[in-house]
């Protein structure tokens, strides 16, 4: 002990109770003396802090077991980001997410534009834990609610998407002919799998398309259709059906670089094979039909 205080190997920290003692790590623990002390949770944070800063927010002590201090991962952050370079943060499992909250408020102390992917699997929460008598099921829960929670402390209303694995929206068509059977083919007209919704379509087109997930959307009437624009005129899409020459005619004036429809959404074969060359003679157009 007193061989580990001579090398500066110790800290000594005072608390309500007397004195806390810890050891230090250094870059090079053979040559403390000329390494960089790194006890990262005594200036950045611990488990206690944690704790805090999620009863902060109006959450139970005990929603999470182990959640990160919003400090450290700061210091993390500015470490590896830098407030210009609009930088994407990736947290693989995150848990309460405590990377998000801290790319906010990081974000708002110097004025920073980094953007962050929070992944974690529905993990069920145990029936007697604190979350889930408090209304959550999943760990996925607890950080989407902290995420809402942490932006509004912050006043941050950039927003977020939540996006879920799933099936692909369509049937599976991609069989040997030789495989098909004479009763397949009236279901296979219909290429759609049933009770998808528009939202569904538009993203699994994005990702057709290769568009980024976090392109602004907004949604227009255009001759009683719901149309879906994807950033700026990157792509337009509607998947009504009844699609016609003068609804096509309307959507050309806006000059988009890609446009979707689904297979059974026009009128007729032949007014499909009219829209796809109106967009072509009049603007252009990568044309895609799911």
């Amino acid at each position: 002990m007193m061989k580990m205080m001579r090398d500066n190997l110790l800290h000594f920290q005072k608390t309500e109770d007397g004195w806390r003692v810890r050891m230090k790590d250094y870059y090079d623990p053979d040559n403390p003396q000329t390494g960089v002390y790194l006890n990262l949770l005594v200036e950045h944070g611990s488990l206690r802090t944690a704790k805090t800063e999620l009863v902060d927010l109006g959450f139970g002590r005990e929603t999470m077991d182990t959640p990160k201090p919003v400090r450290l991962i700061e210091h993390l952050l500015r470490l590896s980001t830098k407030a210009e370079a609009n930088d994407l943060v990736l947290d693989f499992f995150a848990g309460s997410c405590t990377t998000a909250h801290a790319v906010m408020k990081l974000n708002k102390e110097d004025g920073g534009n980094r953007r962050f992917i929070m992944v974690q699997l529905p993990e069920k929460c145990g029936e007697k834990t604190e979350a889930y008598k408090a209304g959550y099921e999943t760990i996925a829960d607890i950080g989407k609610e902290r995420i809402r929670r942490a932006a509004k402390m912050l006043d941050d209303d950039g927003g977020f998407r939540v996006l879920k694995i799933g099936d692909s929206n369509f049937k599976d068509c991609s069989l040997p002919p030789e495989e098909y059977k004479l009763e397949d083919l009236e279901d296979m007209a219909d290429n759609l799998l049933p009770n998808r919704k528009p939202l569904d379509l538009l993203f699994e087109s994005m990702l057709i398309l290769g568009l980024d997930l976090h392109s602004p959307i907004q949604t227009k009437t255009i001759q009683n259709k719901q149309v879906f624009f994807v950033g700026d005129s990157q792509a337009i899409a509607c998947f009504e059906e009844g699609l016609t020459e003068e609804f096509a005619k309307a959507l050309v004036k806006y000059k988009p670089r890609r446009v979707v429809f689904l297979d059974g959404g026009f009128a007729s074969d032949a007014v499909r094979i009219n829209i796809e060359q109106l967009f072509q003679q009049l603007s252009p157009t990568h044309f895609t039909v799911l």
